[in-house]
């Protein structure tokens, strides 16, 4: 819920308006207050800390020793390529495959097989897919609702069936972007608690309708805490121990594998290696603009602000240019897969708009009630 008023974060560009996010006494965000602590930390030890862990997980006889949630993008194949020749462990990649995938993100994910590495591609009922993206778009504003609970769901699913007692996520994103950090320890492990509520919003058990049964659901259904308990698996984020920053795994990764770029910026922003593997990405940056009035851009360029890659004049310059900006790429096979006309998608797209940010000028135009630039 938004406050009377929005406020921008004195170091960033985030605002109040984001979910879960906290502001102190001097209006820091809690993500720029996480990067400033993440200067004291010392991650020699904290990387001797990894190496202790995953020494009591390493395979003695080949076979895979952890999982890698993998999408194909700078994060997870940084993280793979880094267990792999720099730790020496066997991971198994493992995809959630994008709603409607494009060639980017498949030349990405054979260019990182290619250099040793095995991988699953798990690629959920199109027809129950699609009927969970129309309804959560339309329900939501989110279309990648279903989605989230997949790729949430099938690498420990895999963990619990290929007996794998380690999954290594990327960064825990309500410390590291600001949010709701339920304790010290989920920092460092990843709880399911914290899955339900703060990534996929309810249990897609309660997802049954007229066309959609039981057994529909199970790639979206995460394993109980019996079965991962007694499969003793355990799920870290690899940034707990290793200093994170999306722009310095871009550099790392298209270093050790031929990693291409989007051929033009990404609509909504100033990058063009983040986000690149799923066409329906682009309009749900743009939704979360509609929904709480602070776009892809400065979701990015917090990111870099916080990782001292960018001031923050040169960021509300970007987010000038480019946030909120309407995305037309693919804009027709997204309308073809949801099934709707372009007058119903923005039909929908405006019932998602919260009032307490937005209202209508009198040439009847969307406007945000406060602007940060």
């Amino acid at each position: 819920m938004i406050t009377e008023n929005i406020i921008y974060c004195k170091k960033c560009l985030m605002s109040n308006a984001r979910p879960r996010v906290v502001f102190d006494k001097n209006g820091i965000c809690n993500a720029c207050i996480n990067a400033e602590e993440k200067k004291n930390i010392d991650w020699d030890f904290r990387k001797k800390e990894f190496k202790d862990i995953i020494e009591n997980y390493k395979s003695k006889d080949g076979s895979w020793d952890c999982i890698v949630p993998w999408s194909g993008g700078k994060d997870s194949s940084s993280i793979a390529w880094k267990l792999k020749y720099e730790y020496n462990m066997n991971p198994l990649l493992v995809t959630f495959s994008p709603i409607l995938p494009n060639s980017l993100g498949e030349h990405n994910r054979e260019a990182m097989i290619r250099k040793g590495f095995d991988h699953i591609y798990f690629r959920p009922n199109q027809k129950v897919h699609q009927i969970l993206t129309k309804r959560f778009f339309i329900e939501r504003g989110n279309p990648k609702v279903a989605w989230d609970a997949g790729i949430n769901a099938i690498p420990v699913q895999v963990a619990v069936n290929y007996n794998i007692k380690l999954i290594f996520y990327a960064e825990h994103g309500e410390s590291e972007y600001g949010g709701k950090v339920l304790s010290e320890e989920s920092k460092k492990i990843r709880d399911f608690t914290e899955v339900i509520e703060h990534q996929i919003g309810d249990d897609p058990n309660n997802w049954e309708m007229e066309d959609i049964s039981k057994k529909d659901l199970n790639p979206y259904i995460y394993p109980s805490n019996v079965q991962i308990e007694n499969s003793q698996i355990k799920s870290m984020y690899f940034a707990y121990f290793h200093r994170w920053s999306m722009y310095e795994n871009y550099n790392y990764i298209k270093d050790k594998i031929d990693f291409k770029t989007s051929s033009h910026r990404t609509p909504g922003t100033f990058t063009d290696f983040d986000s690149l593997d799923d066409k329906f990405d682009d309009i749900y940056y743009y939704l979360q603009y509609i929904k709480f009035g602070f776009g892809r851009c400065v979701r990015d360029t917090s990111r870099f602000i916080q990782n001292g890659h960018m001031t923050r004049n040169k960021a509300l310059q970007l987010c000038k240019k480019y946030d909120g900006e309407f995305p037309m790429h693919n804009i027709n096979e997204i309308l073809d897969y949801l099934d709707i006309t372009e007058n119903e998608f923005h039909e929908i797209i405006d019932k998602h708009r919260n009032d307490e940010i937005w209202f209508k000028n009198n040439k009847d135009e969307w406007k945000l009630k406060w602007s940060l630039i």
